[in-house]
């Protein structure tokens, strides 16, 4: 059976009022009031946006404000905002993440959204535009959009055409009777050519393309490419997609925790099986619900090792998931994979013998009490290429990152280190010798044995500042402790004396 072709679909959806929409949604009584937004020029009022009762009485855009309202003196207006609708339009590209993931602006006062592959779900393209429409009537804005195979056509269709939907690899039969401003071209072009009884796109496509080009700019040559589908475009989403990333749209809003554990699993398995196909794991994920109220709620997990394994990646996930609110319902779930590593896929039966950071079940049970405990419940430290001691190690990124130098090991040093060391009280014989006792919170500690003096100098390459003299002591009940003075012994300066770490 022959596989089916997947044509590129791409949707225009147009937005004929809205600023006037969005004034009436903040506003509702003006919505039962003649209206229009205006912008200053040259010391007058111009009408920018009217709204419906407006026009009805003869307000049109372009007029000034002190005539229109000479022929409706009860007309009110407000100020233009000038960045409100690219904001909207962003906002609302935003949002409609629920139709594709590919979603873009399109200035002045439209969306396009690559629809490759969605409608199916949806059960048909009428379907599916329909239901964009609706939705965003239902939210308060006036829309009109069509689907078609290339930009140009469904853009010219939405804003000039009767019929929302045109079929594969019929643009052309949708595009001749349309007149050339559905173009996307410029103003001074459509002037002329509806001078000169160019009236529709038909009468432009028996023209070649170089007079055409000659008296009208490559824009027309370009546009009329584009709209036919002989020159494809491109959109840039709002939002760049992850490589990694899997969608599940829902026909009904789902809001059960036993159906969202389901959605999971589903998106997890479909994931994890494209990741260990290219030899990838999950290091970071999100998973994300769009929620019928336009919020969005989203849980993140991180691993020690990459992992494609679902069923691990789904308990780190059900940890959360008591934080994954559904509200009303959610109608879209979305897990991204935000940093994958490569995974290289060890024998299961080799796994009976793996030991030691290599042991799967090891990480698998670390990330389970980083989930539970926090990530920095747990931590792996590997040596770093300095003597100063609180960097002479680094927390490790991974159960897989390799050490890149050899843990000095020629001098003893204690299990734990203070972080910043903690200044202490100290009695010593003679300023150079080990202490007697010191006293550290409140107690006092005497000295029974110690090893010392370890000097060891600041890297000047790094920071300044003073040296420190080391001392391995050990008190009478047996503990044993890392004690520094700060600097050269100074008869007119007051020695400090800090503790710095416990041994085993």
């Amino acid at each position: 059976m022959k596989k089916k072709e997947l044509h590129n679909r791409y949707v225009s959806i147009w937005f004929p009022h809205l600023a006037i929409d969005w004034f009436e949604l903040q506003q509702p009584p003006l919505k039962k009031t003649a209206f229009v937004l205006v912008v200053p020029s040259h010391g007058r009022k111009i009408i920018t946006a009217t709204n419906a009762i407006a026009m009805k009485n003869g307000i049109e855009e372009g007029m000034v404000l002190a005539d229109a309202r000479a022929i409706l003196p009860s007309l009110e207006y407000f100020d233009e905002k000038p960045s409100l609708v690219p904001r909207l339009l962003r906002k609302i590209s935003a949002w409609c993440i629920r139709f594709t993931p590919y979603a873009a602006v399109d200035p002045p006062a439209g969306i396009i959204l690559d629809a490759s592959g969605c409608p199916h779900l949806w059960g048909s393209n009428e379907t599916y535009v329909n239901d964009i429409v609706n939705r965003l009537q239902t939210k308060g804005f006036h829309a009109k959009a069509a689907i078609a195979d290339t930009i140009g056509c469904a853009w010219a269709v939405a804003r000039f055409g009767k019929n929302m939907v045109i079929e594969n690899e019929r643009q052309t039969d949708a595009l001749l009777g349309l007149p050339p401003e559905s173009l996307r071209i410029e103003a001074s072009s459509v002037e002329r050519l509806h001078k000169l009884g160019l009236k529709r796109i038909e009468n432009l496509i028996s023209i070649p393309q170089s007079s055409l080009r000659r008296r009208f700019g490559k824009l027309i040559v370009q546009r009329l490419n584009q709209a036919f589908g002989a020159e494809q475009e491109f959109i840039e989403p709002v939002y760049p997609i992850e490589p990694y990333h899997e969608r599940l749209p829902c026909l009904e809003p789902i809001a059960t925790h036993g159906a969202i554990e389901i959605a999971l699993q589903q998106l997890l398995e479909t994931i994890c099986k494209r990741l260990a196909k290219e030899g990838k794991g999950i290091r970071t994920a999100f998973f994300k619900g769009y929620r019928i109220d336009g919020k969005i709620v989203n849980i993140e997990i991180s691993t020690s090792r990459a992992s494609n394994n679902p069923n691990h990646l789904f308990h780190l996930f059900e940890l959360k998931l008591s934080t994954f609110e559904p509200g009303l319902g959610i109608e879209l779930f979305v897990l991204e994979a935000k940093k994958v590593d490569d995974h290289i896929p060890t024998q299961s039966e080799c796994w009976k013998h793996t030991t030691g950071l290599n042991n799967n079940a090891l990480s698998e049970l670390i990330d389970r009490i980083s989930g539970r405990l926090g990530a920095q419940a747990i931590q792996r430290y590997l040596p770093d290429e300095h003597y100063w001691p609180e960097r002479s190690f680094k927390p490790a990124i991974s159960l897989a990152e390799q050490a890149m130098t050899e843990w000095k090991i020629e001098r003893r040093r204690p299990l734990q280190l203070l972080s910043p060391p903690e200044r202490i009280q100290v009695t010593a014989p003679i300023p150079d010798y080990p202490p007697m006792l010191f006293r550290y919170k409140d107690k006092v500690h005497k000295v029974k044995k110690a090893d010392g003096p370890e000097r060891i100098e600041q890297e000047w390459w790094i920071h300044e500042g003073e040296h420190r003299d080391y001392y391995a002591v050990e008190d009478e009940e047996g503990c044993r402790y890392w004690l520094f003075r700060c600097g050269h012994y100074d008869e007119g300066k007051k020695t400090q004396w800090f503790l710095h770490g416990f041994f085993a």
